[in-house]
């Protein structure tokens, strides 16, 4: 269990100054290099979806296969990880390249980049960990706090859960619509029509591009369109299991707090750095680790500095440490498969009723 310290008025404030300053001083050393890099990110995501989308026109020769299926799965992980959510963030607004805008960026997954932006930046990142406001805790189906209401149908939750990470590009792209509040009556229909248009455009668009598109060109050169499709339908596969594995880490993990909605009432700085604190987990690796899961195995800078390049996160991390050391509190990190073990064991013991759960 965590052992934090609590933080009080002015050392509250000198907390929240020291994030404040950190962050202003990454600000101002921005540059070269970090537009250096993004445009190095972008190129190797063209490289591997490029070789892979090749390779998987030879057809069921294995090596030749599966080397296309894993280039086209890093293309579609370093997409949406180090280049799509990080550039949604804005964090390389300071460029002007029109394709690295956040407003205008849209990602290469099921879900509208729209929507991504007002349920992930606006909701989850305002909200962290508040219970009843964001919605990021569980997506809906799985409880993973005793915090939560119980209710019957999380007595299955490994086997939703299990589906949800499986199928994770459509859990985010369904989340917008808030087909909850719909089938609850909270939410007339006719406000979610057009939604519901978006995001069939948008699916279709994708749907076009990975089944129906290169599989039509592998016609055209007479190769196996069965071994298109299948490579297509694995690289997402591949995708949708590590961004599950690494976002559920970044969140859930057994010293990651929740809160009642209560802490927004006078919020100030130092108190929203430190539940961004308290509500994230990290994960250690080397820099190519930190390079597949966008830098997001930092989940705890990316919280506490979402606008900031996440290339920067491993630097930060040294000094938020060492900050959060300073003022008593507990700097969350750990392997990713310990951590993820924490995650599994949450979802198993809150799929019952706290009474007949054990503390974890």
């Amino acid at each position: 269990m965590r052992q934090d310290r609590d933080l009080q008025g002015t050392e509250l404030d000198a907390f929240g100054a020291e994030l404040d300053a950190l962050r202003l001083r990454t600000l101002a050393d921005l540059g070269e290099a970090d537009a250096r890099y993004i445009r190095r990110i972008r190129a190797v995501i063209r490289g591997c979806a490029g070789s892979g989308r090749l390779l998987l026109f030879c057809g069921w020769f294995a090596p030749s296969w599966l080397l296309g299926t894993l280039l086209l799965g890093l293309a579609k992980i370093l997409e949406n990880m180090e280049l799509g959510h990080n550039v949604m963030h804005g964090q390389y607004d300071w460029m002007n390249d029109p394709e690295l805008a956040g407003r205008r960026y849209e990602w290469d997954i099921a879900g509208s980049a729209d929507f991504w932006r007002h349920t992930h930046n606006h909701i989850h990142h305002s909200y962290t960990n508040v219970l009843g406001m964001d919605d990021d805790i569980g997506y809906g189906v799985v409880r993973l706090f005793p915090e939560q209401r119980w209710k019957p149908f999380y007595r299955w939750q490994p086997l939703w859960v299990t589906v949800q990470a499986v199928l994770f590009q459509y859990s985010i792209a369904i989340q917008h619509l808030r087909l909850d509040k719909v089938y609850k009556g909270r939410l007339a229909m006719d406000e979610v029509r057009p939604l519901l248009r978006q995001f069939r455009q948008k699916l279709l668009r994708q749907w076009s591009k990975d089944y129906l598109l290169f599989p039509l060109l592998a016609l055209l050169v007479a190769a196996p369109v069965g071994a298109v499709l299948l490579g297509n339908l694995m690289a997402n596969l591949i995708r949708n299991l590590w961004t599950f594995t690494v976002i559920f880490c970044g969140h859930f993990t057994e010293q990651a707090a929740v809160f009642p909605a209560s802490v927004l009432q006078d919020e100030s700085r130092g108190h929203w750095y430190l539940r961004q604190l308290r509500g994230s987990s990290n994960l250690q690796g080397g820099p190519l680790f930190h390079i597949l899961t966008g830098n997001l195995s930092h989940q705890i800078e990316h919280h506490l500095f979402p606008d900031l390049p996440a290339r920067r996160y491993a630097a930060l991390a040294i000094e938020v440490r060492a900050i959060a050391e300073r003022y008593g509190q507990t700097y969350n990190s750990g392997r990713l498969g310990a951590q993820f073990l924490t995650v599994l064991k949450r979802i198993w013991l809150y799929r019952l009723p706290n009474r007949e759960a054990l503390p974890v």
